[in-house]
């Protein structure tokens, strides 16, 4: 049996899959606690947990603590001289016109910042050796007198030679057994200083929550039973087991979301589609990401709360739209929605739990795209008064009907979306009109046909189960490591062998990993040169195919970095001046093999009901149709509301629907 399980803003999803039979539960998250919300869909969902062989897990805990600022009690260790780095950052200003712009704040006091005497050049050589003694007689006293629970070590140029970190973090560990130490050679083997040292304290600081995190959860999955490998999603879109995971904790920041894209990728290419642009709108936000031959964009870089992290990430664009997104009016008398949101607790005001601020699942129940004795398939019913309540102050601030003013909220959370889709796609010179748009989360579906109206998308696959598509992400998705280290070196035939040598290095120091965490098999490379013209400040990647790490040559290379340059900038393609290569990157995979199958469960065939839904400026008559009891090959002729158990389609007039042979539900523009 394997088991994903993920912890988002608003539900707690689970999917479990043992050959041909499928589990989903869908249970309120707790968000003062998520492993009791975990450990609570485990037992809705009525399966034995000491039968589970491979349970996967993703949460937002390690997000949480770096947004709400309940990480644990952190000091940053530097190269002398270098000890404001965290706060001085780049030169640069976010929003030039703010009088009263400050920088985003790191998550440790100035006072828990210190420095160490020691000093290596770029090149690695040392040029001043460490100060042991110094360490001894000034850091570890003020070390032991701060109270600390994990310690980030980030000494200059350690990404060329780590030697000083590794015998710093000794010393720390023998004076104080019990804390966490991070080093950045661990966590981010690459040049530029601010942002190496920006994801070595955010992994410090999240790394004792994180641990503390799994080992409840672990405890309590032991005295259930459990005996099976327990994984935890990466923001990389791949697995490691939990105790790989205290080690880097800062790769499961965006775990969530990762798995969301992960499992729609796995369930659209069952019908044959491989450029897709994902669109996840859950509880509290949207993430969209863009896939293209099957593989989901990857960046190396990103950002929370404003904070540089420099680990790999699944390219995806977030925005505050989700389904308990609240529509408010701000200063300027402008209708906003999001980005904040009611989450789990109290909730939209249909949930009736006293929330009275007006939701985006609130605007469906007004509409009637949501019927309130359906909701999650009827094990919740919602309070449609209580949703209309919460819009009659908007309805009256503007002079509109509360369906109208319920109306106009999506409208604004579509906007919203379509802007988040824009960004990954034409602001990256990719054309939205050639992928498929491919919706899940509670809302995704509801929302997706406006969104493709406006973005000119001619086809729609729906996953089947769509509301549960993160956690079937965890139970679909392989194991994935990866490894970077920064070698500029100026383009020439030498330094093309020495790029095949470092892969070569790379590629085994991954095996080892592997090996060290119990995961036979063999692996798959990927291998990717972060490039540049000289003189320029940022790479473009370029991947190496494998068939060619053997005869690198510095033509075969420089052709490969034309093209990536134009394809992103659409200029300067030609190679009339010096290129470099700056970072050197290997993926591992090890993979699951064949995805497991989220076929929906079927019930016998009804006739569809007649029902009202609020579309444009005007009540209309639909039909509305149980997801469960559609036969492959069925069309459905929009206006349709479509409802299964965890999300419901909406099929707008103009739009039509069928159910394929697995499963996917395919709405494309009715000719």
């Amino acid at each position: 049996m394997r088991v994903g399980v993920e912890v988002g803003g608003t539900f707690t999803d689970l999917v479990a899959v043992e050959g041909g039979r499928v589990v989903v539960t869908k249970v309120p998250s707790t968000p003062r606690s998520p492993d009791v919300g975990a450990f609570a869909a485990l037992t809705a969902s009525g399966i034995d947990i000491a039968g589970i062989e491979d349970l996967g897990h993703g949460s937002t805990v390690a997000t949480n603590a770096v947004l709400e600022r309940k990480g644990a009690a952190v000091a940053f260790v530097a190269t002398a001289g270098f000890r404001d780095l965290l706060f001085m950052q780049r030169h640069d200003r976010r929003n030039i016109y703010d009088l009263f712009y400050a920088k985003p704040a790191p998550p440790v006091r100035r006072k828990d910042c210190f420095e160490v005497a020691e000093r290596l050049r770029a090149d690695g050589s040392v040029e001043t050796p460490l100060d042991e003694a110094q360490v001894r007689a000034t850091l570890m006293p003020a070390l032991l007198a701060g109270g600390y629970r994990a310690v980030a070590v980030c000494l200059l140029n350690a990404y060329a030679n780590p030697t000083h970190e590794q015998r710093l973090a000794a010393l720390i560990a023998e004076a104080l057994p019990g804390v966490l130490v991070t080093c950045s050679h661990q966590v981010a083997r690459e040049f530029r200083e601010f942002e190496r040292a920006s994801t070595t304290l955010l992994s410090a600081y999240v790394q004792p929550v994180i641990d503390g995190y799994l080992h409840r959860f672990e405890s309590r999955l032991a005295e259930a039973g459990f005996t099976g490998r327990f994984t935890v999603m990466q923001s990389n879109g791949g697995r490691l087991p939990a105790e790989a995971m205290r080690a880097s904790a800062i790769t499961a920041l965006y775990s969530g979301p990762a798995a969301g894209v992960v499992g729609a990728t796995r369930q659209a290419a069952r019908s044959g589609y491989k450029d897709l642009i994902t669109f996840d709108m859950g509880g509290t936000s949207t993430d969209v990401c863009l896939v293209q031959d099957g593989r989901p964009s990857l960046a190396s870089e990103s950002e929370i709360d404003g904070l540089p992290i420099r680990t790999p990430v699944l390219d995806i664009v977030s925005v505050g739209a989700g389904g308990g997104s609240i529509a408010w009016v701000d200063d300027g008398g402008m209708l906003r929605v999001g980005p904040q949101s009611a989450g789990a607790d109290p909730g939209p005001a249909c949930y009736g739990k006293g929330g009275t601020e007006p939701a985006t699942t609130d605007a469906h129940v007004v509409m009637g795209t949501i019927r309130p004795t359906a909701f999650l398939g009827g094990r919740m019913t919602l309070d449609a008064d209580a949703a209309k309540n919460a819009f009659r102050p908007i309805a009256g601030r503007f002079g509109l009907s509360v369906e109208q003013a319920a109306s106009s909220a999506l409208q604004l959370a579509d906007a919203n979306i379509v802007r988040a889709i824009q960004l990954v796609s034409t602001e990256r010179g990719r054309d939205p009109r050639d992928y498929a748009l491919v919706p899940f989360g509670g809302a995704g579906p509801l929302h997706a046909a406006r969104i493709a109206e406006e973005l000119g998308i001619s086809t729609i696959v729906v996953p089947p189960n769509a509301g549960v598509i993160s956690a079937y992400g965890l139970v679909a998705s392989d194991y994935t490591k990866f490894d970077a280290v920064t070698r500029k070196m100026k383009l020439d035939d030498t330094a093309a062998r020495d790029a095949g040598r470092i892969f070569g290095e790379m590629r085994d120091r991954l095996a080892a990993q592997f090996a060290g965490m119990r995961l036979p098999g063999t692996l798959d490379y990927t291998h990717t040169l972060d490039m540049r013209f000289v003189g320029q400040a940022f790479e473009v990647g370029v991947e190496i195919p494998a068939d060619r790490l053997e005869t690198l040559d510095a033509q075969y290379i420089a052709g490969l970095f034309a093209d990536a340059h134009h394809r992103t900038f659409m200029h300067g393609a030609t190679l009339d001046r010096p290129v470099e290569i700056v970072t050197l990157r290997v993926g591992a995979t090890l993979p699951i093999g064949a995805a497991p199958k989220l076929d929906r469960e079927t019930v016998e065939r009804g006739t569809a009901e007649s029902t009202r839904i609020f579309h444009g400026e005007a009540w209309v008559d639909c039909a509305r149709h149980a997801a469960e009891a559609l036969a492959p090959g069925q069309r459905i002729d929009g206006p349709a509301v479509i409802e299964g158990h965890t999300a419901t389609t909406w099929v707008p007039p103009g739009w039509a629907a069928v159910l394929d042979p697995s499963d996917n539900l395919i709405l494309r523009r009715a000719s």
